[in-house]
């Protein structure tokens, strides 16, 4: 799959030919390797009778995928399956891709007896005539599903798409689902983390808005610096930590799960990797694959006798804060001796700029390890391990598990939307799970823009969650939801800020 996240220091900025080469190449949703999926509703579904089956791109299976998914619907009889989409209450649309992941010898003495591993994953968005998204869905393979990969995908969205219109999937009021009037151009800047969402929400909000992935830190120093009107961090500021002289409202825009990639050609199997492994590989502790360490927590796994190629980021990163914040709370020795920020003096390791970087380099780099985004690791088609929870289950990251990882989120006295998912003890949580936050200013912004600001935080946190799945990002929870729309009602006419 071809990358088109930009580059760190390139603008994203959101022409519709830039946004239609996106969709195109990057398409609705994407997760790799995973055995979960999270719906995301929009309106009430239980009207729906007539459905008509759009492609699912020109991927490997898309074909088998969507006769499966005919055959399914026309079998349960809960939907009247039709040709023409003029005919039908919705349209399921989609992308998807399948390919061979690897080979793996059926017989150790034998090289003519092999099998070979096949992942991938199918996205789908339910539409209006209005195409306005109404649920979408991802999935990708069942951990051990029996039969192939595109019965197994394509089962799986039968079935949770028959539970939400049965269900009725009512969501919260949608303000915005129109084009804006506004005409008001707007500039933001900051983490290359939620760049892709904030691209797709940017162009659909019909608003005028640019934003520049340059990392979190470089997007916090420009806001403070008056050069763009908001910036994009996955690191809150907080009164102990402001690297900028800066007031801000923080805005928790969507969920993301910061994931261990890696390069291991001859591994058929999910790797699972402890806190504790994480952080001696990216202190120099642990050197080589098959370290006791790793063989621990991977009985029967080949691993190599090669020397681990650790990967960082080079420049002010909020996925960096997040990943040394996790390593700083599950290992006393790496908060003693690294610390957690935006950058830190690696022990060990090459830098790449941007997650995008990251993911490129570890790509191209036999036995590396790296941590991006999860939608870098499944736009590069890269392997990501299973990571070890405080409740001893070792967790993938997906849109379920990083729910679940934000199930207790709730507002705290002081802390406004600044808090910290990290290593949430919920058996299917993922433990590096974070929120990414819109940081606008309390001062200094004119009405217009305030206005315009507000606009886009409606539409951000109302229609724009319709579509987080199809990024793969998780939908924010509703109380969190709620009380950020109350927030947004003050922005408008705000002279003087809080300091959430």
């Amino acid at each position: 799959m071809p990358s088109q996240v930009s580059r760190p220091r390139a603008a994203v900025c959101l022409s519709r030919t830039k946004t239609a080469l996106w969709q195109c190449a990057v398409g609705l949703v994407f997760l790799v390797l995973l055995h979960h999926g999270v719906a995301q509703g929009s309106g009430n579904l239980s009207g729906i009778h007539t459905i008509q089956i759009d492609s699912f791109g020109d991927g490997s299976g898309a074909p088998a995928l969507r006769a499966r998914i005919v055959d399914r619907l026309k079998k349960s009889s809960r939907l009247e399956v039709v040709d023409k989409p003029a005919e039908a209450d919705v349209v399921l649309r989609g992308t998807s891709n399948v390919w061979a992941a690897g080979t793996f010898s059926l017989h150790p003495r034998s090289k003519s007896a092999t099998q070979t591993v096949y992942q991938g994953y199918l996205s789908v968005e339910l539409v209006n005539k209005s195409s306005q998204t109404l649920w979408s869905y991802l999935v990708t393979p069942s951990r051990f599903h029996t039969t192939t990969i595109e019965n197994d995908l394509a089962d799986q969205v039968v079935s949770h798409l028959l539970e939400a219109i049965h269900s009725g999937a009512a969501g919260s009021a949608s303000p915005a689902d129109t084009e804006s009037g506004s005409h008001i151009a707007l500039h933001g800047a900051g983490a290359t983390f939620p760049a892709p969402i904030y691209l797709k929400w940017f162009e659909s909000s019909g608003m005028s808005v640019s934003y520049d992935a340059v990392g979190s830190e470089d997007g916090i120093q420009q806001l403070a610096e008056g050069k763009v009107d908001f910036a994009g961090s996955d690191m809150p500021l907080t009164a102990e930590n402001p690297p900028v002289a800066l007031q801000v409202t923080h805005f928790p825009t969507v969920l993301g799960g910061v994931v261990p990639i890696y390069n291991l050609p001859s591994l058929n199997r999910t790797l699972n990797l402890t806190p504790q492994v994480l952080a001696g590989i990216y202190s120099g502790a642990i050197r080589r694959w098959n370290d006791p360490r790793i063989l621990e927590a991977n009985h029967g796994a080949h691993l190599p006798d090669a020397e681990i190629a650790v990967v960082h980021r080079s420049d002010g990163s909020g996925t960096t804060y997040v990943w040394t914040s996790y390593l700083s709370q599950v290992s006393p020795n790496w908060k003693t001796a690294v610390g957690a920020g935006p950058h830190v003096a690696w022990p060990v390791g090459t830098g790449a700029a941007g997650n995008e970087g990251v993911a490129e380099l570890v790509q191209k780099t036999p036995y590396a390890i790296g941590y991006v985004e999860l939608i870098y690791a499944i736009q590069h088609e890269l392997n990501y391990a299973a990571v070890r929870n405080p409740a001893g289950q070792f967790i993938k990251a997906d849109l379920a598990s990083i729910t679940a990882a934000a199930a207790r989120a709730t507002m705290a006295s002081g802390t406004g939307y600044r808090f910290s998912i990290l290593d949430e003890p919920n058996k299917d949580a993922y433990p590096i799970s974070t929120f990414t936050w819109l940081l606008v200013p309390t001062q200094g912004l004119s009405p217009e823009k305030r206005s315009a600001l507000a606009e886009l935080l409606n539409w951000a946190l109302t229609s724009g969650q319709k579509q987080c799945a199809s990024l793969g990002y998780a939908p924010l929870p509703r109380e969190i939801v709620a009380g950020e729309l109350q927030a947004v009602k003050a922005l408008e006419g705000q002279e003087r800020g809080n300091t959430e």
